[in-house]
């Protein structure tokens, strides 16, 4: 016989909380602003959590894995310049919309290259991941800078502009393409080796070298995943804004590693799914959002959110010392 439906539901809501945090603020939203439930608004949910959404699910492989990435927020900038720039090159001047490709595959194999010169450094060197990648954050920042000339570059090609606020069907593009994005990597995490590896090595990296695992190796695709991620989500930014600036993606990666944090993923890593970080991005999404029209000042979202993100990592850090002095019982 099978369980009650309630009952089922609101076992899964205790086993994910971050999905009863949503359901919260949904409904509080949605009695104290009328806007707030509307089909529109819930599409200008998913587009504005598609940017940093993209980046997190490459960040909920690197911070599994034990590591961190500090740099994705510079590769936006510099993928979102790349792509705009590349575009009004000399040589594709007679490409027409073709010249989109070129800009983007560029932008995307920059990302993908920045996130192996990290995860390569991080494997030979042995230097923690924070720091080689503060040290990313910095040096990929100035680059852009260098690169802009500090200027703005704005998109001369209206099919690119366009297909920022396009649709596929009902829904926006930008938010079909998180979509599908959050579905292969939660295949990736949960049905392939290499996501079992990520918890192997998260969870213990001794044992995962004694089974066998390549470690360095298996770290290196993890960062050019978030590599490529960062620079996807530039891509879709400047698409949005039609222009790239060189301040572009400034604290994402606070924005991401808050979102996969309140998401589950441990910050100590070998523990974390895709579908908490959904749930974390479409919870900033909907505060952010909810707030916006109740006219409450950005700042404020802010101060509830690092609240948020204290308490979740002191409760994470109490549930943890509680487990680990009933093994020692």
């Amino acid at each position: 016989m099978s369980d009650n439906p309630l009952k089922s539901a609101m076992q899964w809501l205790a086993r994910n909380p971050i999905w009863s945090f949503i359901l919260l603020i949904f409904i509080f939203f949605s009695i104290a602003n009328p806007y707030f439930f509307a089909i529109q608004n819930f599409k200008n949910i998913l587009v504005q959590t598609s940017t940093i959404g993209l980046i997190a699910l490459g960040m909920t492989l690197v911070m599994i894995n034990g590591n961190i990435d500090l740099s994705v927020g510079a590769v936006v900038a510099l993928a979102a310049s790349l792509c705009v720039d590349i575009q009004d090159w000399h040589i594709f001047a007679g490409w027409g919309d073709w010249a989109i490709l070129p800009a983007v595959l560029a932008a995307l194999a920059a990302g993908t290259l920045l996130g192996a010169l990290n995860g390569l450094i991080v494997w030979k060197t042995g230097v923690d991941s924070f720091i080689v990648t503060l040290g990313a954050m910095l040096g990929v920042r100035g680059l852009v800078f260098v690169y802009t000339k500090e200027q703005s570059f704005f998109a001369s090609n209206f099919a690119f502009s366009d297909f920022g606020s396009s649709n596929i069907g009902p829904l926006p593009t930008l938010a079909v393409l998180f979509i599908l994005c959050t579905i292969v990597v939660h295949f990736l995490l949960s049905h392939t080796v290499h996501g079992r590896n990520i918890y192997a090595v998260g969870g213990n990296r001794a044992a995962a070298v004694n089974a066998g695992i390549r470690v360095g190796p298996h770290m290196l695709v993890n960062f050019m995943i978030v590599g490529f991620f960062a620079a996807l989500a530039g891509i879709t930014l400047s698409s949005q804004m039609g222009a790239a600036t060189p301040n572009l993606g400034t604290n994402y990666e606070l924005w991401v590693i808050t979102s996969v944090v309140l998401g589950g993923t441990k910050l100590n890593g070998g523990a974390g799914d895709i579908i908490g970080t959904f749930g974390g991005v479409l919870a900033i999404g909907i505060l952010r959002n909810g707030m916006n029209l109740m006219q409450v000042p950005a700042f404020y979202v802010l101060v509830i959110l690092g609240a948020i993100l204290i308490a979740v990592l002191f409760l994470d850090k109490q549930l943890n010392r509680k487990g680990k002095e009933e093994l020692r019982l």
